[in-house]
């Protein structure tokens, strides 16, 4: 399986969970691997491709820093490593979903991607690498691309920016009513007020899903582990990294049953009190080792 890697991930001069754990995963693989994964070096978007998604504006003011207010709209601090950082983070995004549509199972360590809407950054999310990847998907043969969104703050920018796009399809579950929006048949948004509700509502929207939706040719899994119960942003009390490493066997698990290709993301998880950087790469590599354990689905679109 590979999963894309670049330093440039990291290459803002803003140091934030969201701008640095890919790289500590990074070094946590070199150091600690995980059987059947290759580390891969994606190849950064441009600004044609990003433009497809996002507005020229915003997309010149992420590149220049002007206007300031624009570039910095997401929550970072401005400086010319942001741009290339976030060309190489959505690249990645990208290159795992099209290396799915082959192989059936990809990833990237990219996060920071679901909040960020089309004029401007969200929420610490720039551009909206899902959406990005889903396009690239469909100019690529795919019919039906599905987005799941298991970060602990809803996907609000993610449902804006596929609002008119048939094509794709989210489901979101989470435990926080950040970027909260209005939920739709194709657009789905659910709220888990208790951990032992998770994994249940986490299982029963997908077998819902796969009864009401067309055959998807790609799911584009966004995995994130703020919903921890000690994560100090999202996290909900009594969700375990023991409940947590089984969601991701219930998702790779719950894909690979319906012969679907998961191109994954590492989405929200934050540093604090009861959460330390280690703690976090040990929650992110969960993702890593359920996908490596529970292999790959091809189909042919």
């Amino acid at each position: 399986m590979n999963v894309y890697f670049s330093p440039a991930y990291a290459g803002s001069g803003y140091a934030f969970e969201t701008t640095r754990k890919s790289q500590w995963v990074a070094q946590s693989l070199d150091s600690d691997s995980v059987a059947g994964i290759s580390l891969r070096t994606p190849q950064p978007l441009s600004l044609e491709q990003v433009v497809e998604v996002h507005d020229p504006a915003y997309v010149r003011a992420v590149q220049t820093g002007v206007p300031l207010e624009l570039a910095q709209s997401q929550g970072f601090t401005w400086d010319a490593g942001l741009w290339p950082m976030v060309l190489a983070s959505n690249g990645g995004a990208v290159a795992a979903a099209l290396d799915a549509l082959q192989s059936g199972l990809s990833g990237s360590l990219s996060s920071g991607l679901h909040h960020a809407r089309r004029a401007n950054g969200y929420g610490y999310c720039t551009f909206n690498g899902l959406v990005l990847a889903a396009r690239a998907a469909l100019a690529a043969g795919a019919r039906s691309v599905l987005i799941l969104d298991l970060d602990a703050h809803c996907g609000g920018g993610t449902a804006s920016l596929i609002e008119d796009d048939e094509r794709i399809w989210q489901l979101d579950v989470s435990v926080d009513d950040y970027d909260r929006y209005e939920s739709s048949d194709r657009v789905r948004l659910s709220m888990v007020q208790r951990a032992e509700d998770y994994l249940t509502g986490i299982e029963r929207e997908l077998q819902q899903l796969w009864t009401r939706a067309p055959q998807f040719d790609l799911c584009l899994y966004n995995a994130g582990m703020d919903p921890f119960e000690g994560c100090p942003d999202g996290g909900l009390a009594g969700i375990t990294r023991e409940l947590l490493e089984a969601r991701e066997r219930l998702v790779f698990n719950a894909c690979r049953a319906q012969n679907l290709p998961v191109a994954f993301s590492l989405a929200g998880g934050y540093i604090g009190e009861r959460l330390d950087q280690q703690g976090l790469v040990e929650l992110h590599r969960l993702t890593l080792s359920a996908a490596a354990q529970c292999g790959s689905a091809r189909r042919e679109i």
